[in-house]
């Protein structure tokens, strides 16, 4: 998977492009197609700020990661990035999108009401 990885007031190390590729391998553990890596590292003061845009077949995921320490917030974005993938692929089996239980009960009724009827 080629990842984008940008900076202008840090340079890109192996130690950092390590740690990002770590990072998005896990992602792909979960059998959504990620689209266009591009992550973007920033330093605002004393904190490093990671920003990673992902783009699925269904939309874009965007998620941010601040610390100190460049690692955790690399780290952070990733878990954040996992949280959103994950209720991504929960929502096609999410029981709320499932209408097979109700159209099923309802045509259990409808015959009950005709052998009733009849």
């Amino acid at each position: 998977m080629r990842i984008e990885i940008t900076s202008k007031p840090v340079s890109v190390t192996d130690s950092i492009r390590h740690r990002v590729h770590a990072k998005f391998e896990k992602l792909a553990r979960h059998d959504v197609p990620l689209l266009n890596p591009h992550v973007m590292i920033d330093k605002e003061g004393q904190e490093y700020q990671v920003e990673a845009t992902v783009a699925v077949p269904s939309g874009q995921l965007v998620a941010t990661g601040q610390h100190q320490d460049m690692h955790v917030a690399i780290n952070q974005m990733g878990q954040k990035l996992e949280r959103q993938l994950v209720k991504l692929a929960a929502k096609e089996t999410a029981r709320r999108h499932d209408r097979t239980n109700q159209v099923a009960a309802e045509a259990d009724e409808a015959i009950e009401a005709a052998e009733d009827a009849a």
